[in-house]
């Protein structure tokens, strides 16, 4: 449910509720204006019984400020509001990756271009020692000019979110060790980009016992991004990439052998366009000879 857009609905801080929005996350979310620096931002606030260690949340939401990376969704300030954490970051306008999917197979390129952008943001952060820990195609927004857009807020998952069994995160998209009750490292956070391609891919979740190939359930994918979805979702962690910059390097190379197949395709589409205008051009000449050939045979009757 969304307030007017035009009627303020309360202050956090220098901040002027403006809308209320859909928070796909934990607490209210709402388009506000920061007040005082004159630019419009999201706020999140938080329920009051959330965190159990709040000094500790607030500290680690602080260090996430210092992220800068144009497929991370800045986050601008956090602090209290009347008991209640607040966060406020960069508002975007745009949809979820799950809303832009549709339910079907996204077109292979824009399904690896978005990953590569994810996997930039993931390594940044791991540069930073943040690791993510709260990837999903819900969490994740592509902008109205289609960029993808990782939000910093779940980089803090593990600075005290979790307590009392409530998960601060979605976790569908954990890694095999996470779901164990292991610790995450940045090959989980690998893991979990795979995860989000694999489905982008397929429409389907990948299994943590091991995924089967995405050209099982897609023929259009190729079996080059095949090998570097499945070594992203290796159940060990030891047998996928070891960073994600490696991981976007292999992406990108990706990129380059689907726009080496679509040139193919197209150079063979050429071809076939040409030999069949010159069938065409050589039946119509054997058409008007015979027609002279016709006629002069008529004459000769005559």
């Amino acid at each position: 449910m969304s307030g007017s857009p035009s009627t303020s609905l309360g202050t956090i801080a220098h901040y002027n509720l403006l809308e209320q929005l859909d928070p796909a996350g934990p607490g209210d979310l709402y388009r506000a204006r920061d007040t005082a620096k004159g630019r419009t931002v999201a706020v999140r606030l938080l329920p009051a019984d959330f965190v159990i260690d709040r000094k500790k949340l607030i500290d680690t939401a602080r260090e996430l400020t210092v992220l800068s990376h144009p497929n991370v969704t800045t986050l601008f300030d956090v602090g209290e509001h009347e008991g209640r954490v607040y966060l406020a970051f960069e508002f975007q306008k745009g949809q979820s990756l799950r809303a832009e999917a549709a339910g079907r197979p996204m077109n292979v390129r824009r399904a690896v271009e978005i990953a590569v952008q994810i996997a930039d943001a993931v390594a940044d952060a791991h540069a930073q020692g943040f690791v993510h820990g709260g990837l999903s195609p819900d969490s994740i927004v592509i902008s109205a000019k289609g960029r993808a857009k990782v939000p910093a807020f779940e980089l803090a998952a593990h600075g005290g979110f979790e307590h009392d069994g409530r998960e601060a995160r979605l976790r569908d998209y954990d890694s095999p060790e996470e779901a164990q009750g292991q610790a995450p490292d940045d090959r989980s956070d690998i893991y979990s980009v795979g995860a989000i391609l694999y489905e982008m891919l397929t429409t389907r979740r990948p299994h943590h016992r091991g995924a089967s190939a995405p050209s099982a359930s897609n023929p259009k994918v190729p079996t080059e991004i095949d090998a570097v979805v499945l070594k992203a979702l290796a159940p060990n962690p030891e047998s996928r990439y070891q960073s994600a910059v490696s991981f976007a390097g292999e992406l990108r190379g990706s990129l380059a052998v689907l726009d080496a197949l679509d040139v193919a395709g197209e150079e063979e589409e050429l071809a076939h366009t040409q030999s069949t205008s010159i069938g065409r051009v050589a039946a119509m000449t054997a058409m008007m000879i015979l027609i002279v050939v016709a006629i002069a045979w008529w004459f000769m009757r005559k």
